[in-house]
């Protein structure tokens, strides 16, 4: 696997005007570096893109074989099986792979991402599109080879493997309109820094005003991804005069969470009122009653990835990929509307 042309630490030298060893005192033991040649040193750091290569130290080949996969949270079911599929891609190929979280912080996924590169990452899987300036300018200055997944963007100079988020809540919102609902609510994921969750809002909401005939999305939550914040969304909207006749969800976790607060308000679901969730963890259909939801191609996703990016690496031809399809799954929790 070759690694990636980076910047070195005699470029960060030449341009700051200073010795090699000067760095490393930079890097190591700033306090017995003079500020003004620190500021000389970190300003080169910064617009080169320069991160120190620990792996590259440890390796007498320039090569480490290892990439890393930046993930918005491990406490969510969502990216397991995705993850889980990517590495074992991977470890066919006889590469490692380093795993990081964000908590859904894009400032933190740009000290991941460098850690991750410092560590020796010759690749990295990046989850979902939006991020700010500093980090683009620093895979692109770094010339970090990275695939980008759980989304999609056609005619993009970016690499995804993934699926149409807006397309995919648009498809299940059209299908829950057939049934004959026309009262809808939303219970969303945080959509700022969260294109997945605004792509979603976005489908749902299309899906609506396309069929117009009455149809209206009467209330939109946001909520983080945990079950009780899904409950709290589901309260708040069943507490509001105009009540829906089904809400969906930015994903099931969120789904499930207001599933139990229904059964705590004495709400029976679907018979007062539907739940929709998206993704199809294991926990959607295991719920009682099960929940509809939409159907990620994780796994799939997962490999096509680590392909991908596998292909990137090796310096040969990329196929141009394609958006992988999501399909709808109606279980229990929805059905007709209440007469």
């Amino acid at each position: 696997m070759a690694r990636n042309s980076a910047p070195t630490l005699e470029d960060v030298a030449r341009m700051a005007g200073v010795s090699t060893a000067s760095i490393s005192r930079a890097l190591n033991d700033p306090d017995k570096v003079a500020k003004q040649t620190r500021d000389k040193i970190e300003k080169a750091i910064e617009v080169l893109g320069y991160t120190p290569n620990f792996g590259g130290r440890a390796l007498a080949s320039n090569r480490t074989n290892t990439v890393g996969a930046i993930i918005p949270s491990m406490a969510n079911a969502m990216f397991a099986s995705g993850v889980q599929a990517f590495q074992e891609v991977l470890s066919e190929a006889g590469v490692n792979l380093l795993l990081a979280s964000t908590g859904y912080d894009p400032e933190q996924e740009l000290r991941q991402i460098k850690a991750l590169i410092a560590h020796g990452a010759d690749g990295l899987l990046l989850i979902g599109d939006e991020r700010p300036q500093a980090t683009r300018d620093f895979l692109a200055k770094r010339r970090v080879e990275h695939v980008i997944s759980w989304c999609f963007r056609p005619h993009s100079a970016q690499t995804y493997v993934g699926f149409d988020n807006c397309q995919a809540a648009y498809d299940a919102t059209r299908r829950v309109l057939a049934l004959g609902h026309r009262r809808f609510a939303l219970i969303s994921g945080v959509r700022d820094g969260n294109d997945r969750a605004r792509d979603r809002h976005i489908g749902i909401e299309t899906a609506i005003a396309d069929f117009g005939q009455g149809a209206a999305l009467l209330h939109v939550k946001e909520a983080k991804y945990r079950l009780e914040f899904g409950g709290e969304a589901f309260a708040w909207i069943m507490e509001r005069p105009d009540t829906p006749t089904v809400i969906m969800c930015g994903n099931d976790v969120l789904a499930a969470g207001a599933l139990m607060r229904a059964r705590q308000m004495g709400i029976d679901v679907p018979d007062r009122v539907s739940l929709v969730g998206f993704d199809d963890i294991g926990l959607a259909s295991v719920s009682n009653p099960p929940l509809a939801t939409v159907r990620v191609p994780q796994i799939e996703m997962g490999r096509a990835a680590a392909r991908m990016l596998l292909a990137k690496l090796s310096g040969g031809p990329v196929e141009a990929p394609a958006p992988l399809l999501t399909e709808f799954i109606h279980r229990g929790s929805l059905a007709a509307p209440p007469d």
